[in-house]
């Protein structure tokens, strides 16, 4: 409640569209450590944070049968990169109406995501069109423990007509590199996100928390909450360039 009421304020000072996401479940974690509060309490959360502050939600689902509770609160089903090329979970999510976000998968070529976007077209003609599907580019594998961004790709799934994010947070991470835990680099985040900008998105995907280090999951990529407002204001003076 604290990083929505925060990330509210300031984007709604900023003239930002601010979708809010978290995660009732990290089904996909390195080891098994501590996961989440569950679906039931995590929507109830959601909802809450939805009601008070009339906020747009998005979270992540891991299993089809999740796919139409979760649309009953979220405005936009995320599908994790490890999933993406899962045809029934995009197709549940599909048939829920609701905004299906795919994050491409950190072992697949950006023109292999027109596939993902025909398997929810089958569910949702003209969806990417429409603007019923997004792509998400989070990084790609380069060996054991590191991921590196290919700027180009970004071009490459804007040319499939939908919207593309880049998520800035998860494409400094180094999975695994911290015995069982993803690591990470926040320091590079303004970096790559200015890169990203300069080249043309449609959205920025970025991991905020009052206390990274504290942080359950992604704490070492996470941005800290109190500089969130200069990171969003150098992104939007960059997106103005465009």
């Amino acid at each position: 409640m604290q990083t929505a009421e925060t990330l509210n304020r300031l984007c709604y000072d900023l003239g930002i569209t601010l979708y809010f996401k978290s995660s009732f479940d990290k089904a996909n974690r390195t080891s098994a450590s501590a996961r989440g509060v569950g679906m039931d309490e995590g929507l109830r959360i959601l909802s809450e944070v939805k009601e008070q502050f009339g906020l747009p939600i998005l979270t992540d689902v891991h299993e089809c049968h999740q796919c139409a509770p979760v649309a009953e609160v979220a405005d936009v089903i995320q599908i994790p990169a490890f999933l993406s090329r899962q045809t029934d979970l995009l197709q549940a999510a599909a048939k829920t109406g609701r905004i299906v976000n795919v994050k491409k998968g950190q072992f697949m070529a950006p023109w292999d995501m027109r596939g993902a976007i025909d398997k929810i077209e089958q569910i949702v003609p003209n969806a990417a069109k429409e603007g019923h599907v997004w792509l998400t580019e989070r990084g790609s594998s380069f060996g054991y423990g590191r991921l590196v961004v290919d700027m180009t790709s970004l071009v490459e799934m804007r040319r499939f007509g939908c919207p593309v994010v880049f998520d800035a947070t998860h494409s400094v991470q180094q999975p695994s590199s911290q015995t069982g835990i993803t690591g990470g680099n926040r320091e590079m985040v303004p970096y790559l996100m200015r890169a990203a900008l300069a080249v043309g998105v449609d959205g920025l995907f970025i991991e905020t928390h009052p206390n990274p280090d504290e942080a359950i999951s992604d704490a070492a990529n996470q941005v800290r909450l109190k500089d969130m407002k200069t990171l969003l204001e150098q992104a939007l003076e960059l997106d103005k360039l465009k």
